[in-house]
């Protein structure tokens, strides 16, 4: 598709606020709820991040796809996202090893997006007026028909994603010859995280969410790692009840994201959705236990609750977000069980909390 030659689009909220544009990807209609990423670089890691499953994105860095597409940047196996709003959109790039343009990326995949939007303003918006659901229309459908869809659609709050993104069967990842064993319970894990735990001489098992503690301990794991994913934490009982049996077994535990809200949820922690997630590279968390900073990768919608959290008689807080004083890590005393809300396998970002890995597989070896 040259960009000269793309169709009017339309973006409309779920308050009426409606933004014009011009068609980017594939045509057609895509709903979701809209989150904005701040990150300058890594956009396709971020398309492909099944945490983004069921959300419009909105890039709010000004150029994308001046880098192009490459496969060795995929989180998973396809795009994540609903639909993608922009500023800028590039079907030219500089990057030798890149395979393809954004452009064509999204029309051979089947995602609808917009371009020539002002992000800024449209930020600034839902910034003050909280997270919301919107459509985006590139197939000249009229307004009242796309109010129509978009009140149908579902509220976030209460929204069970992770079954649409978790493996349907068990796989492997790394060297089967590895010192460690490590199962991965799968509610929307991202390969750099897989790939982190190959690093560090870990055989892994992916297993879907539905499975069993008892089926899982079969392979005879070392240790147990919850990954991130999309949706609301509340819908997932049966992985809690999982969890919870994992944490009695006095197994060490690793959750990240959404495996961290459901590691709280086991322990009795309520989650709640928050007015605007938190989504970008650049979150300034604190560690409670070294006193260091570090700069985290996050994309989450949903926290857990600091007052079902304070006097508790197991779980500690470990970590902090500097910006609003959100829990970003817990720890469950007397247990090898900790967790943290952010991204520490970052792809994209930078690389300050890679030593969580290093911690969980000190706890499988002792």
């Amino acid at each position: 598709m040259k960009l000269n030659q793309r169709r009017a689009a339309v973006l409309l909220l779920q308050d009426g606020t409606l933004f014009t544009g011009k068609s980017a990807g594939a045509e057609g209609i895509a709903i979701g709820e809209l989150a904005f990423n701040t990150g300058m670089t890594g956009y396709q890691e971020v398309f492909t991040d099944p945490s983004y499953y069921g959300q419009l994105l909105i890039e709010t860095n000004v150029h994308i796809g001046n880098y192009g597409v490459s496969e060795e940047d995929t989180e998973s196996k396809g795009i994540k996202i609903a639909g993608l709003i922009c500023r800028s959109f590039h079907n030219y790039y500089s990057r030798h090893s890149a395979t393809d343009d954004v452009v064509e990326y999204f029309v051979k995949n089947n995602v609808v997006a917009i371009s020539d939007i002002d992000t800024r303003a449209l930020v600034r918006h839902i910034r003050h007026a909280g997270a919301m659901n919107a459509i985006v229309s590139s197939n000249g459908e009229s307004l009242e028909a796309l109010k129509a869809l978009l009140d149908k659609a579902p509220s976030m709050e209460g929204l069970e994603l992770s079954s649409k993104v978790s493996a349907k069967q068990p796989y492997f990842f790394g060297n089967e010859n590895a010192k460690l064993r490590c199962a991965v319970i799968d509610l929307g894990v991202k390969t750099n995280t897989l790939r982190n735990l190959a690093a560090r001489d870990c055989y892994v098992q992916v297993f879907p969410l539905v499975t069993s503690f008892s089926e899982m301990e079969k392979w005879k794991p070392d240790g147990y790692l919850i990954s991130n994913g999309p949706g609301d934490p509340a819908t997932l009982t049966q992985v809690v009840a999982t969890v919870k049996s994992i944490v009695d077994g006095k197994r060490p535990i690793f959750g990240i994201c959404l495996g961290h809200q459901v590691l709280a949820q086991s322990q009795g922690i309520s989650t709640y959705k928050m007015f605007n997630g938190h989504r970008g590279i650049n979150h300034p968390v604190k560690n409670l236990v070294t006193g260091k900073c570090e700069i985290t990768s996050q994309n989450h919608g949903f926290s857990i609750d600091a007052k079902s959290l304070q006097n508790h008689a197991t779980v500690e807080v470990t970590h902090i977000n500097l910006n609003d004083n959100t829990i970003e890590g817990i720890r469950i005393k007397n247990t090898p069980a900790f967790s943290v809300q952010y991204h520490p396998e970052a792809a994209p970002g930078p690389h300050d909390s890679n030593y969580l890995f290093d911690d969980f597989v000190r706890s499988m070896l002792n």
